[in-house]
């Protein structure tokens, strides 16, 4: 099929520009097998879209499952495809993958990009979020958690997922401080039905501080 041309736009100060639709993998390992996610993926990305988001627990709510089963597809796609360059990955890391596996600390964030990296065959994420707000650890620890991941050139830019705006306004407020790395989007639940969460407070401290 031949590529079409998509508008691309800026993901906040990312420096990463995006289609204005991207491919959810939350299906994968769960609705959708490897032989439907690699044609979901290649119809996709043949039309000119360009971001594929998932996350490390993604899909380990089916039985038999572990998590990690979306990331796995879409590493075995990437390598089959190779289709690497022509698309952004972006995944999550936070929620409870097993026990003991859950949470923003560095020791665990640190951990679950290398797992993260493993399955999905890559060298580098291009979009890593906080898939949920951990009031059991300090903001800062997390973002020097992704400060280290940057500089050592394993993350290209991160995002928030499900934050609330007060916690994500001083998540902006510690980078600014203490010249860490900061939220480049936020990834809240919305849609035409689910609207008043965001628009009532999230959108206005991303338009503030011109977010994804």
């Amino acid at each position: 099929m031949q590529e079409k041309t998509v508008e691309l736009r800026k993901l906040g100060n990312s420096g990463l520009e995006i289609a204005p639709l991207v491919f959810g993998g939350n299906v994968f390992g769960w609705t959708v097998d490897e032989a439907g996610a690699s044609e979901l993926l290649d119809r996709f990305v043949d039309v000119g879209f360009n971001m594929i988001d998932t996350a490390d627990v993604y899909s380990n709510w089916v039985a038999g499952n572990h998590g990690g089963e979306s990331e796995t597809l879409i590493g075995k796609w990437l390598k089959k495809s190779g289709k690497r360059n022509r698309v952004l990955i972006a995944t999550k890391a936070g929620l409870p993958m097993a026990e003991g596996k859950k949470g923003l600390s560095k020791k665990y964030i640190l951990r679950s990009a290398e797992e993260s990296l493993a399955r999905l065959g890559i060298d580098r994420i291009d979009l890593y979020q906080s898939h949920l707000e951990d009031p059991e650890t300090p903001q800062e620890e997390t973002l020097a958690a992704y400060d280290e991941l940057i500089k050592a050139g394993k993350v290209r830019a991160i995002g928030a997922s499900n934050f609330k705006p007060a916690t994500l306004r001083k998540a902006l407020e510690i980078s600014r401080e203490k010249r860490l790395p900061r939220y480049e989007s936020l990834q809240p639940h919305y849609n035409l039905y689910f609207r008043e969460e965001f628009e009532s407070g999230a959108e206005a401290v991303c338009v503030e501080n011109h977010l994804g």
